[in-house]
């Protein structure tokens, strides 16, 4: 078994706002990922007590435990009692309907000898990789095709769009969000390996065309997960005066990629 794992804070001066988790059994039969995207909220106006790395760690750990534990349970009915669990840690002290309470994209994966179930909400990204080196990207792009002019900035999705019909949906305090992911199973046999990636990684293919998908899984395979985010990084760096790729976005986001070859 081959497993990378890398997450870079954006800003050395703020905390890392991203998670990732791998569980795999000592019998090496089956393993589950996690990966969760923290959405900042602007001014840190979200009716909550806690920061985002507290809300990622409780709803990620409980992802992660879960996806391993209750092999009855299906992706999305892991998702639910996750983030119920999460905010009943917190309903006591926070306004949990304040639409920007604290709250995550997700990417979840679990394998076993027979099948690769996958759940994505929002646009963190999974790939997987066939035997013959086909690449598929499982993707929520329900954000991507919301009109930019609805949006109050590249990163901060407006509060009428978030968690709306019509719009796209992140993991909070809501547990039947859990049924808006995209989600599905392949066969064991047509996966060799994934990846797992948060938007701060992905920009690589979707804010400076470096490649498609395939590309980028072949860079990570090839060169490492360190190596994409080192790449981003970068990309970032240079366009930092002109912005003709990262536009209003922030210079350098979080970045958190997970491969893993079972």
């Amino acid at each position: 078994m081959r497993i990378e794992l890398i997450s870079a804070s954006g800003d050395p001066a703020r905390p890392n706002e991203d998670f990732a988790a791998l569980a795999v059994p000592a019998s090496g039969q089956g393993g589950a990922l996690v990966v969760l995207d923290g959405v900042t909220p602007p001014r840190g106006d979200d009716g909550c007590l806690h920061p985002v790395p507290w809300f990622c760690a409780r709803l990620g750990g409980k992802l992660t435990e879960l996806s391993v534990s209750r092999q009855d349970l299906t992706l999305p009915e892991i998702l639910s009692h996750a983030i119920l669990r999460t905010a009943e840690s917190h309903a006591t002290t926070c306004d949990l309907s304040h639409p920007r309470t604290p709250q995550a994209t997700v990417v979840l994966a679990r394998w076993s000898e027979s099948a690769v179930e996958y759940l994505v909400l929002s646009d963190s990204a999974l790939l997987a990789e066939a035997p013959d080196g086909a690449v598929t990207a499982l993707l929520d792009d329900r954000l991507a095709r919301i009109p930019r002019a609805s949006l109050a900035t590249d990163a901060i999705a407006d509060a009428t769009v978030r968690n709306k019909e019509g719009g796209f949906f992140t993991a909070a305090a809501d547990p039947s969000v859990a049924a808006r992911a995209v989600t599905g199973e392949l066969p064991r046999a047509a996966v060799r390996s994934l990846v797992a990636l948060t938007d701060g990684a992905t920009r690589w293919t979707e804010k400076f065309r470096q490649g498609d998908w395939t590309d980028l899984f072949t860079f990570v395979r090839k060169e490492g997960a360190a190596a994409l985010v080192e790449r981003v990084r970068a990309l970032e760096s240079a366009d930092r005066e002109e912005r003709t790729r990262l536009g209003r976005s922030k210079t350098h986001d979080d970045a958190t990629v997970v491969y893993v070859q079972p």
